[in-house]
């Protein structure tokens, strides 16, 4: 038996270690923390091979990607030839078909591009200036690393907030907004829901990890009261909302619904 094989010879005799899966698939899970690091470090010849073998890699599992979410359906299609028809092709139907993409991975995907349909496709960009404000802090006022944000944030349901000592960002109790008036394109009627979370602000993901609202945001809103239903007949409970409005300014959030 080749030398090297022992760690195959004791799992043959006593089996794996009680936690070996586990800690395989936290190792997988950071497999891609590691490859990240690895990429922004390395230099050279080695890092043009590393590119070359990622993108060959990403082409691969687009491919892949593109053959599972694409499926085939058959569809009886009822063609009327002239003349009879004979007893032998009475009871065959013609069948067509069709390739069809469902609705639902074809959300998933918009959500992992970050691509919608939106009302506001094009928003004004902002200075960092408009949007903090510079707190000076320290015995004597002289440090300036705080930040005050100026404009519309959600901070969700159990936000505490840092000791003073350690928090940059401050963000004003009078600035925060649990709830939003969100139009619904189809039914032309306005509702006010609960917001579940901030998606994406365009200026930057920055003010995404704040939860920053401005004009052009997308917002996750509570609709399970609306009584939408997906195909499957299962409640929705969050929908994505455009934001289009400058909520500091008109002291509410005024959305429409990305359906």
């Amino acid at each position: 038996m080749p030398q090297g094989d022992y760690i195959d010879l004791w799992r043959k005799r006593h089996g794996y270690r009680l936690d070996h899966f586990e800690r395989l698939r936290k190792r997988q899970a950071r497999s891609g923390k590691r490859q990240a690091h690895f990429a922004k470090k390395v230099s050279g010849i080695r890092a043009k091979l590393f590119h070359q073998k990622r993108f060959r890699e990403k082409a691969a599992m687009k491919k892949t990607l593109s053959v599972h979410q694409e499926k085939v359906t058959k569809q009886a299609v009822n063609k009327e030839k002239p003349g009879a028809v004979p007893p032998y092709l009475m009871d065959r139907k013609g069948v067509e078909r069709a390739k069809v993409l469902s609705n639902m991975i074809k959300q998933k995907r918009k959500e992992k591009a970050g691509k919608w349909q939106v009302p506001l496709p094009k928003v004004r960009p902002m200075a960092e200036t408009e949007i903090f404000k510079v707190l000076k802090s320290g015995k004597r006022q002289h440090k300036s690393w705080k930040r005050m944000v100026t404009k519309a944030t959600f901070v969700g349901e159990g936000f505490t907030r840092k000791p003073p000592k350690y928090e940059r960002f401050v963000r004003p109790m009078a600035l925060r907004f649990k709830k939003a008036h969100v139009t619904h394109p189809e039914l032309k009627s306005t509702f006010c829901l609960p917001i579940l979370g901030v998606k994406k602000n365009p200026q930057s993901p920055l003010y995404t990890q704040l939860g920053v609202i401005t004009k052009g945001t997308i917002i996750e809103v509570n609709v399970s009261e609306l009584g939408l239903v997906t195909p499957t007949g299962k409640v929705v409970w969050g929908k994505y909302a455009q934001v289009t409005n400058n909520p500091e300014n008109d002291g509410c959030i005024n959305a429409v619904l990305l359906v």
